[in-house]
């Protein structure tokens, strides 16, 4: 179990605090780029990290990131009017653009020149820079003189054809899900009649490495003609996860605040475009997507309702929650732990060798970013990798052979 100061110091995420002050160097998913479509479209608000903002598109396409507070008199900028460069508060009609410059200040007619200029070079809006990538609108909420490079994230530079992409809310901190989705024991149980036949075999070795790029989590099982079936996970920081699966596939579990997080999912194909089976099969809501309420991020299946738990299908043994979906499963049990989960009062099993190491990681890079140390995953190709499965002999280090294999730059195994 974690101690209660080390269980806040991985969960909260506002500004100064230690994780929040981690995750704001690198790149943050803050919505679709479809959400703010055309030029001068409506804006649109966004909650990220624990601070509220909106998103707009300026006329001449820019994407814009700015505080919700107009700095004049505090006013909501999201009821603001999206015209000709820039987004003005309707409040007083100052307009402010991409970059948080204040344009225009019509409310003060009396000013002169001067005094005009020197009101617009001081009351700018806190804004975040942003860049599109795989149809995403991404922000960089850290340190000017520290942004990084975007990483080349595999399925942000795929074809969009290639890619199926949704996102949800998730009613609770953003560890629990990472933990969730490097949790590979829960596959024999949670998502038992769901998962394929190979999940069914219960995991009994667990291994954690630190890379360049975060970490890798490998979960083997031994299923009984002398060698290991591993599953080999990748972790890069500081909240993605690359999974093993035929049609690849990725989940990035975003703060919304601690209380809170985005889950973006997707499946992509670096070779070719998805089928109308491929996308069939994901709008079946079976697997890690969800089925949300129209025109919100909202499941369908949500805590409110108790997942739509069917007790019969779970009493038949179709189904081992009697929920429909991975994501669904995935989601409820992880919102079940409450909104933070208390980690003090855990009695963890060798089961959980994983999630321990994974923590401990986590409280190392807190500790390095405090003290200035070099972080994993700011150089942008040591996001070239790609999750896998393989076998080995029993007995083979697990080291020496899964670098190899998730890394992009080496030769992968034909699908």
């Amino acid at each position: 179990m974690l101690s209660r100061e080390d269980n806040e110091r991985l969960t909260r995420v506002g500004p100064g605090t230690p994780m929040g002050e981690l995750m704001r160097r690198y790149w943050i998913p803050a919505a679709f780029s479809h959400q703010v479509a055309k030029p001068d479209c409506p804006p649109v608000r966004v909650r990220l990290m624990g601070e509220n903002l909106v998103l707009f598109r300026d006329t001449q396409g820019r994407v814009g990131l700015v505080d919700e507070r107009c700095p004049h008199r505090t006013a909501s900028l999201f009821y603001g009017r999206n015209e000709e460069g820039g987004l003005r508060c309707v409040y007083h009609g100052l307009k402010f653009d991409v970059e948080g410059r204040c344009l225009d200040a019509p409310c003060v007619p009396q000013m002169n020149e001067a005094q005009l200029r020197q009101v617009l070079s001081e009351i700018n809006v806190k804004a975040y820079p942003c860049i599109e990538r795989g149809d995403v609108v991404w922000t960089y909420m850290g340190p000017a003189q520290h942004r990084p490079e975007f990483p080349d994230l595999e399925w942000t530079q795929v074809p969009g054809s290639h890619r199926f992409a949704t996102r949800h809310i998730q009613e609770c901190n953003w560890l629990q899900g990472v933990e969730g989705g490097f949790d590979a024991t829960h596959l024999s149980f949670l998502h038992g009649g769901d998962a394929e036949h190979s999940r069914k075999v219960v995991a009994t070795l667990y291994e954690v490495m630190p890379t360049d790029f975060g970490f890798i989590v490998g979960t083997g099982r031994d299923m009984g003609t002398g060698t290991i079936s591993w599953n080999i996970n990748v972790m890069l920081m500081p909240f993605h996860k690359i999974i093993s699966s035929a049609v690849h596939a990725a989940h990035v579990w975003a703060p919304i605040d601690d209380e809170n997080t985005m889950l973006y999912s997707i499946n992509f194909h670096p070779g070719r475009a998805l089928t109308d089976k491929d996308i069939e099969r994901e709008k079946s809501w079976r697997g890690i997507h969800t089925e949300n309420i129209p025109g919100t991020d909202i499941a369908v299946r949500n805590k409110a309702n108790d997942y739509l738990i069917d007790r019969a299908r779970q009493a038949s043994g179709e189904s081992y929650t009697g929920m429909k979906g991975l994501g669904t499963q995935d989601c409820a049990i992880q919102e079940s732990m409450g909104p933070i989960a208390d980690r003090t009062a855990e009695y963890l099993l060798a089961s959980d060798a994983a999630i321990v190491k994974i923590r401990r990681l986590l409280l190392q890079a807190l500790k390095d970013h405090a003290a200035g140390k070099p972080l994993p995953g700011m150089r942008p190709d040591s996001f070239r990798v790609r999750s896998a499965r393989c076998e080995t002999p029993k007995g083979a280090p697990f080291a020496e052979t899964m670098l190899e294999r998730v890394r992009l730059d080496a030769p992968v195994a034909a699908e």
